[in-house]
C-alpha cells in the first residue's frame, strides 16, 4: 500500500501518517528529508523526534530518497517519509541543477516496485496566492508536478484539513 498525506502547515497529516504507521502492526521506519539548517528547523525536528514511539528506527535521507525508500523497504515493514517538500526544498537549492530531475524520476520509478508499506508526508502548497520570486513560483509549481506524479501511483492519496482527513483516492483505514 502506498498513501500520499496531504495537508498545509500544521493541518495534521504527520500526526495522520504516524497513527497509520503505528497501527500498521509493522515494524517502522521514519524517513526523515529535513535539514537542521538554523534553530527553527532544529526545534521542529526535534518536536517530530519527541512524539516518535522509541521503538522507531529513523533513517535521515535528505537527497536521495529513492535509493533510501529501495533500501529498507520490506515486506512488514512500514516506511513513513516526511516530508516530501522538504525533500524538494533540499533538491532545489542543490549545487546540481540536474539532481532535482534525476531524484525525481528515481522516485517516481521505484516506489512502485517497493514491498511493505509506504506513507508520503507532503505539503499542499498550490493552494494559496502564486508567490513572488522565481524559486518560490518553482518550488510551487515543482510540487504540484510531483504530487499529481505520485497520486497516479499511489494507491491512496488524503487530503488533511484542521486535523481531518479527506480520502481523494482510495479509502481511509
Amino acid at each position: 500500500m502506498r498513501s500520499l498525506i496531504l495537508g498545509g502547515a500544521r493541518s495534521g497529516k504527520s500526526a495522520l501518517a504516524e497513527r497509520w504507521a503505528n497501527a500498521s502492526g509493522n515494524a517502522v521506519i521514519y524517513v526523515a528529508t529535513a535539514r537542521a539548517g538554523d534553530d527553527e528547523m532544529a526545534a521542529r525536528i526535534a518536536h517530530h523526534r519527541a512524539r516518535r514511539p522509541s521503538a522507531w528506527l529513523c533513517l535521515e535521507a535528505p537527497i536521495a530518497l529513492a535509493d533510501a525508500l529501495g533500501r529498507h523497504a520490506a515486506e512488514g515493514r512500514c516506511l513513513l517519509v516526511d516530508c516530501l517538500t522538504l525533500w524538494l526544498s533540499n533538491l532545489l537549492i542543490d549545487e546540481d541543477g540536474a539532481m532535482l530531475e534525476r531524484e525525481r524520476e528515481a522516485l517516481l520509478a521505484t516506489l512502485p516496485t517497493l514491498p511493505g508499506e509506504i506513507l508520503l508526508v507532503s505539503n499542499e502548497v498550490g493552494c494559496g496566492i502564486v508567490p513572488m520570486g522565481e524559486l518560490s513560483r518553482r518550488f510551487v509549481d515543482e510540487a504540484g508536478r510531483l504530487h499529481q506524479a505520485l497520486a497516479a501511483t499511489c494507491d491512496r492519496v488524503v487530503f488533511v484539513a484542521a486535523g481531518l482527513p479527506l480520502a481523494l483516492k482510495g479509502s481511509l483505514p
